[in-house]
């Protein structure tokens, strides 16, 4: 059996920081397509950020039931 330990960060922590460089990265650009699908991936990071922590959220809940 494999032994796996847990990653430091999660999944939220690490797509937020990626969603960050993305911005950095967009506003090193000049306005145009470049630049507005940088700033496209950025939102969809931030949306399974936002995903992740819900999940979390629902997992880590008091009334959670485990399936039937």
């Amino acid at each position: 059996m494999k032994h796996r330990s847990r990653p430091s960060t999660s999944i939220e922590e690490s797509l937020l920081r990626e969603a960050e460089q993305v911005r950095r990265q967009a506003e090193r650009l000049p306005p145009g397509e470049d630049r507005d699908l940088l700033l496209e991936d950025r939102d969809f990071l931030l949306k399974k950020a936002r995903d992740a922590a819900h999940i979390d959220e629902w997992l880590t809940s008091p009334g959670l039931q485990p399936p039937g």
